[in-house]
């Protein structure tokens, strides 16, 4: 009888270990696809229409342009003041029209700071590089000419309004950008690696992703120059790519068109698809919209 008792004890353990074991590795498994391969959020504003519909769940593939971690976890700021992160090689670049999954990069509206706690949606209209513009309405790239930007039937409905458009936006400079909703640029997206002439004149495009790289609040424009702490600069190096984003509602929408340019380090990765949807009243299930590519 002992022995018997001896032997059930035995293989319980033998047991509890097994299962053990596994369900640590499916746990690994499953936090390493979610860090580097796929993750999911949920959509609740109305910003993306007719693409993405509130309550659509959205499976977002960090593999474009790669996934990132944060070396100093959690989310601590490294020697720059900024949150320190890390980017893996992906399987390709972000491209025109594909729709980003960042964190929100204004936190405060004056500065430049990742937000980890808000995640935000839009199609990226525009990468390094490119010298984007809105002609009434319109969304266009100069080196890109002919190629549809973003969702142009709401473009079109925006053009037709003429109640719309005419308010003030990014960069918020009346003496030399009055850009507004429909008339907005020619803005240059800067990429890695660009030397740019700077000036008390675009100056106000550009400061604030130059004091986040430089981590230094005194880019200032002060008597007829810029300066850039206790020195004049004429032009500056960029060590980031940049991006603009825009919300295929263009009616409503809070985006590049406000609030400026998102750094690469702020992206987490495409959206490819709406794996699941339901309706943000009743909670009750879209079937249609499941397994919707983007």
């Amino acid at each position: 009888m002992k022995s018997k008792i001896n032997y059930s004890w035995r293989q319980f353990w033998k047991e509890l270990l097994t299962w053990t074991v596994v369900i640590i590795i499916a746990i690994m498994l499953a936090t390493a696809m979610r860090v580097f391969l796929f993750c999911s959020f949920k959509v609740p504003s109305a910003s993306m229409l007719p693409t993405i519909e509130p309550g659509d769940f959205i499976m977002v593939n960090k593999q474009i342009p790669g996934p990132r971690v944060y070396p100093h976890f959690p989310y601590l700021l490294g020697e720059d003041g900024k949150i320190a992160t890390k980017r893996f090689k992906g399987i390709r670049k972000i491209k025109r029209n594909d729709v980003i999954v960042f964190n929100f990069p204004y936190n405060d509206w004056n500065k430049l700071e990742m937000d980890i706690n808000l995640n935000y949606v839009k199609r990226c209209v525009a990468i390094p590089g490119d010298t984007f513009l809105i002609d009434n309405g319109i969304y266009k790239i100069e080196n890109a000419q002919g190629e549809i930007i973003g969702c142009r039937e709401n473009q079109e409905r925006f053009r037709a309004d003429i109640t719309n458009g005419k308010s003030l936006v990014f960069p918020y400079d009346t003496i030399n950008y009055r850009w507004t909703r429909k008339d907005f640029g020619p803005l240059y997206i800067p990429k890695k690696g660009d030397k740019i002439s700077i000036d008390t004149c675009n100056y106000s495009l550009y400061k604030k992703i130059i004091r986040y790289e430089t981590n230094n609040p005194n880019f200032k424009r002060h008597d007829g120059a810029v300066w850039l702490g206790d020195s004049i600069i004429r032009e500056y190096t960029f060590q980031m790519n940049y991006y603009f984003m825009a919300g295929d509602y263009v009616f409503d929408s809070v985006d590049s068109r406000y609030w400026g340019l998102v750094p690469e380090d702020h992206i987490i990765g495409k959206a490819v698809m709406i794996w699941k949807s339901e309706d943000m009243n009743t909670q009750k299930f879209k079937w249609k919209r499941f397994f919707k590519l983007l």
